[in-house]
């Protein structure tokens, strides 16, 4: 019998070992003993107390399960590049023949191979390479950017500086070549209109630098063959570098983003400048392109199916495209003929034949006829009106018709500057009492801000305010407080005694100080817990 972890030499060997297992965790056999000395456990499992089998344990030991202390000669460090030592004035015995350094020999030698070694020429020696041994741990074995030096990405942005240069370079040259071929197609006869030119002289760079990395992101694909089928390039979804959909608007309100399919149909910046911008929306490409043109194949494909045609757009698809096709051409065909034919019925404004005589004169084979009075009664036009609303009504002897007229966030009459609908035109008199009132208006109101300015003094009387803390300086005449703490009494025993309340009260909005402090003297506070000991 043998295990992924533990072998045995026979099943003898294996049946001992069960044995003295069972004895040792009966107590009957002393505990096995690992390396430093220490007892095992003979209740720990077999399957953790073995240790693996490429470990080549001899003796039990519970080391295995225990945390590896990493060996400190293992680094995470890398060598120094194109670090020097010493450096020789002349050649040395045992040194690299080509350039007399004492690191290497002349067949791991990088320098540049010399006519004439070091070796016999003692000049130019090198300095000896600094040679490093460490061992590296865990973490830097599998490091796949240890000893990366970041400066060497410099060369990576001049390269691509570089190119950009180039690009615009070639951009530039492309519109100049464009210019002149416009000069010399002026007399030509294959000579477009002015916008097509100006359009083919805009040169979108954002077009032309994606037409240069068609080839940046591909899937390869098999696809129908024994093997797997043939190798097809698929594009990937988009340029890393670009912007995500989803960046482009951070509003919450914006254009909806699926994550699950990665459309954005509507335009995430629908305000911005369309020459600014480089994304659409999916929307773009379904109503564009070949996209529409399938579109309308389906919907030719449906319609004719409701009307009895027996073909099917998936079932067979090269059968619903031809007649489409013959369908567009009979429907231009037609559309020609129907045009010709009005055009000959009626003529054609504008072509260059000049017009005819009789219609000139405005002769015409209508029959109009008329009645004894001279009204028409058959043979004239019903004349539409312009639109639903009155137009050019002018009402109460009004000049002007309703709205000719703004003031004031209001609408009126011109003729008599009234806002009122269905007034009276008053013409200039109205106007002349209008601003007769305005300005007596403005009278009027300068008038009272004169008199607001220079209030009237009255004679200050000593009252108490109500609900006013009590001045520290206030000085209280005595026996009109008595008078008033006898006031008070009566008014809160007529209170007490409903008997005694009079219909008629008096009223007296003129509060002395004395008559407000025997008020607070005589109040009760509902807060004081002596209240009920008052009286």
């Amino acid at each position: 019998m043998a295990t992924a972890s533990v072998s045995f030499k026979s099943r003898e060997d294996h049946r001992k070992q069960l044995e003295l297992e069972e004895a040792r965790k009966a107590g009957l056999a002393p505990a096995e003993v690992d390396e430093d000395g220490n007892e095992i456990n003979p209740h720990i499992p077999q399957y953790m107390s073995s240790a693996p089998w490429y470990l080549n344990a001899e003796k039990p030991s519970l080391k295995h399960q225990r945390k590896w202390k990493s060996d400190p000669n293992y680094t995470k460090a890398w060598y120094d590049r194109g670090a020097r030592l010493f450096q020789a004035n002349k050649y040395r015995k045992g040194a690299c023949e080509n350039c007399g350094a004492m690191t290497h020999n002349k067949k791991e030698c990088m320098d540049r191979p010399r006519n004439v070694g070091a070796k016999y020429t003692n000049m130019n020696i090198a300095p000896d390479e600094k040679v490093e041994s460490f061992e590296l741990d865990y973490d830097g074995k599998r490091d796949r950017w240890n000893g990366y030096d970041t400066s060497t990405y410099t060369r990576v942005i001049q390269d691509y500086e570089a190119r950009e240069e180039a690009r615009k370079k070639f951009l530039k040259e492309q519109q100049l070549k464009k210019l002149e071929e416009k000069d010399g197609e002026q007399d030509g006869e294959n000579v477009g209109s002015e916008e097509d030119e100006e359009d083919g002289l805009k040169i979108d760079e954002a077009k032309v630098d994606e037409s240069a990395q068609m080839d940046f992101a591909k899937v390869e694909k098999r696809v129908r063959t024994t093997g797997g089928g043939s190798t097809g390039t698929v594009r990937n979804l988009r340029i890393r570098e670009d912007t995500a959909k989803y960046l482009l608007n951070l509003d919450v309100n914006s254009a909806y983003y699926d994550p699950k399919t990665r459309s954005m149909r509507e335009d995430p910046l629908p305000d911005a400048d369309p020459n600014d911008k480089f994304y659409v929306g999916d929307n773009q490409n379904r109503l564009s392109g070949q996209a529409l043109e399938f579109k309308q194949l389906n919907v030719h494909a449906w319609e004719a199916f409701d009307k009895g045609q027996d073909f099917h757009m998936q079932a067979a698809p090269s059968q619903a495209e031809l007649l489409y096709k013959s369908f567009k051409i009979k429907k231009e065909k037609l559309k020609s003929e129907s045009k010709d034919k009005i055009m000959e019925k009626y003529g054609n404004a504008a072509s260059d034949e000049p017009i005819p005589r009789e219609l000139l004169l405005g002769q015409s084979e209508k029959e109009i006829e008329y009645d004894r009075t001279g009204r028409i009664i058959k043979g004239q036009d019903v004349a539409l009106p312009k639109s639903k609303y009155e137009e050019d009504v002018l009402i109460n002897n009004h000049t002007t018709v309703w709205g000719s007229w703004w003031k004031d966030h209001q609408w009126g009459y011109k003729c008599c500057k009234q806002t009122i609908k269905n007034s009276y035109c008053t013409g200039l008199a109205g106007i002349e009492a209008a601003e007769a009132s305005a300005d007596l208006m403005r009278e009027n109101m300068a008038r009272k801000e004169a008199a607001e300015e220079e209030p009237v003094r009255q004679e200050e009387k000593k009252l108490a305010t109500w609900g006013t803390d009590i001045p520290q300086d206030l000085v209280l005449d005595q026996k009109l407080l008595e008078e008033s703490l006898k006031k008070e009494a009566k008014r809160k025993k007529e209170e007490m005694d409903e008997r005694k309340r009079k219909y008629n009260v008096k009223w007296n909005d003129e509060v002395t100080a004395e008559d407000m402090e025997a008020y607070r003297m005589t109040r009760v506070r509902h807060d004081d817990p002596m209240k009920d000991f008052l009286n």
